[in-house]
């Protein structure tokens, strides 16, 4: 009788361990299978959080593309060009809406308009020198401001929307637009890649940038640089190290007498009473 009850109580024992096994394993793969059906959602949140952090300012200065524009700068350049400004316009609108509707926008070039910048040997005299980093190279460039220029800049950011439209390379010319303008009124920066290569030549093209061409200047020693709207052009002779130059001066002169609801009125009649558009250089782009 005894060993009847102790055999059934360890049948019971197994039973109770094989009811508790199969409870674990079933409760293990529904943990599995949980977690594989919870994978996709974290690898989706992971892959969302990637994206905020690669795509700097998402939510100020960049408006989201329609699709039609999308395709009007697909469409803008032949297939296989590389064009820089297609690329650009691709994956970061051009610039955001005015503030002040009322302003109109001045485009200043940066080499040889507002500075001058060159790499070693250092020259005898500089302003300050920036050092950026290019194809993984450390390089010195020793940068003169133009006569006027921090005048120029403040003149300006009391009554037009400043932007700087340069040839250079984003790595260089941020370093040198962070030093030049210390009192921030600058309000965009454009640098190579939302150029136009034209026969080798960097072209700044105004349209598609979000402006009424009828309010907006460009400022530039490179007539190459403004072959798409030249009636917007103000040219300014190249700067390198005449500290005895006015162009600056003459730009504050004109700009702050400037009293015309379509701006290309008013640089006709500029031009025509300083001699025309023969003080432009012959550069092909920037210092770097």
């Amino acid at each position: 009788m005894v060993s009847k009850i102790v055999k059934k109580n360890a049948n019971r024992r197994r039973n109770r361990g094989k009811s508790s096994a199969k409870k674990e394993a079933v409760a293990a793969s529904s943990a599995m299978l949980a977690s594989l059906f919870d994978c996709p959602r974290r690898l989706v949140k992971l892959f969302a959080k990637l994206a905020r952090i690669g795509t700097p300012n998402r939510h100020r200065g960049f408006k989201i593309l329609k699709k039609a524009q999308v395709h009007e700068a697909e469409t803008e350049s032949e297939p296989g060009s590389g064009n820089p400004l297609c690329r650009k316009l691709l994956f970061e609108p051009p610039l955001t809406p005015l503030l002040s509707p009322e302003k109109m926008t001045v485009f200043l070039d940066l080499d040889e308009t507002l500075v001058h910048a060159q790499a070693n040997p250092p020259p005898e005299k500089f302003d300050f020198i920036v050092r950026p980093r290019i194809d993984g190279i450390e390089m010195n460039f020793y940068v003169r401001k133009r006569p006027g220029v921090d005048e120029l800049l403040e003149k300006l950011g009391a009554k037009y929307e400043v932007v700087v439209f340069t040839a250079g390379l984003r790595e260089y010319a941020s370093l040198v637009l962070d030093r030049l303008d210390q009192k921030r009124v600058i309000s965009h920066r454009l640098y190579r890649d939302a150029c136009k290569v034209v026969d080798g030549k960097f072209v700044k093209d105004l349209s598609g940038l979000g402006r009424d061409l009828s309010r907006v200047v460009i400022v530039d020693d490179n007539p190459n640089s403004y072959v798409f709207q030249p009636d917007n052009a103000v040219p300014v002779r190249p700067f390198v190290d005449d500290m005895e130059d006015r162009e600056l001066g003459r730009l504050v002169e004109f700009f702050e007498g400037l009293d015309c609801e379509d701006m290309r009125d008013a640089v006709k009649k500029f031009l025509g009473s300083t001699g025309g558009r023969d003080c432009g250089g012959s550069k092909d782009g920037e210092a770097v």
